[in-house]
């Protein structure tokens, strides 16, 4: 296992990425953290952490396409009482890269990283935190070992009525399009160049442009030529595994065991006030009980580049109700 505390690389990275940083991010990314590749089934794992480990664990897992990155500036005043764990998905960040990508294989991900930490052998199981695509992760892990977590924090995971989603299939296509799996990254002359070309998916501008601009220069790296996106493109292969269709994706949320939220965008389309109303109808359905649901003004799906401090406020907040 090869780790280093890294405050001084995040910073040097910080700088790189953003001309004059702002004073609060500039503090965020000074918090020490654990920088470290770990192996999960034969595979790389980039790992961070940050905290006392004697702290209650919580395991944060970004959406698809993106990277750990985008917890940087939350997960530091998140580690004043937790002890914090996140980690880039496979074929996705800084991790290797598999032949295959499956909910089987994300879920398996994720009990690795835990099982190598010990957080399962503390007084205190682990708590989830996952963003978008990382929300499916979380949902299907609480599902199969429901014994092992403590709670499941979703933020604006795409939960569309399915008449919905079938009225309007381009705007909900899921993440990915049609990109062609065996298509190498394209390989761009400079890191200007490659930095014109990141887009959110969905496409948004972000209220805080200085995370946009941090997100996009953890996105990619220095190869031989100039600059590449990091992810793999296999990650768009479809998989064979009877994963749930989108439009099932609310029923799995209201029917997961154990304690629940969600966090959304108030402006988001991925996640609306439709969504909120249709999860609550489908507590009644499936005779569940209901969940806290919490809306960020001024938010889309990226909502940790759009209100951070919000974002957080709302996160602490449901994670000191479960804990008292």
């Amino acid at each position: 296992m090869n780790h280093s505390v890294q405050d001084s690389k995040a910073i040097t990275d910080l700088n790189q990425a953003i001309e004059n940083p702002s004073e609060w991010l500039t503090n965020a990314l000074s918090v020490p953290r654990i920088e470290e590749l770990i192996q999960v089934s034969d595979c790389n794992i980039k790992v961070y952490r940050w905290g006392n480990p004697e702290n209650p664990p919580l395991v944060l897992m970004h959406g698809f396409l993106a990277h750990s990155h985008c917890w940087a500036f939350i997960a530091p005043h998140l580690s004043k009482d937790y002890y914090v764990v996140a980690f880039d998905h496979t074929g996705m960040g800084d991790s290797g890269w598999r032949d295959e990508y499956n909910e089987q294989v994300r879920v398996r991900d994720l009990m690795g990283v835990c099982e190598q930490f010990g957080l399962f052998d503390l007084d205190e199981k682990p708590f989830i935190l996952a963003h978008s695509y990382g929300g499916r992760i979380g949902t299907a892990a609480v599902t199969k070992y429901p014994e092992k977590f403590n709670g499941l924090i979703i933020c604006d995971l795409m939960i569309i009525r399915p008449e919905v989603i079938q009225a309007n299939i381009e705007m909900f296509r899921p993440p990915g399009g049609a990109r062609d799996p065996n298509k190498p990254n394209r390989v761009y002359p400079d890191y200007a160049s490659a930095r014109k070309r990141f887009i959110l998916s969905p496409p948004q501008d972000v209220e805080v442009p200085e995370l946009a601009d941090f997100m996009a220069y953890h996105s990619l790296k220095a190869v031989e030529g100039g600059w590449q996106w990091k992810f793999d493109p296999r990650v768009f292969a479809k998989t064979q595994d009877n994963e749930p269709s989108w439009g099932k994706i609310g029923e799995n949320v209201v029917k997961a065991p154990g304690r629940k939220a969600i966090v959304y965008g108030e402006g988001s389309y991925l996640f609306n006030h439709d969504s909120v109303d249709y999860v609550y109808e489908l507590t009644e359905e499936f005779k569940t009980d209901r969940f806290p649901i919490i809306g960020i003004p001024n938010a889309r799906h990226h909502l940790m580049l759009d209100q951070p401090m919000a974002f957080l406020t709302a996160l602490r907040s449901i994670l000191s109700f479960w804990r008292n």
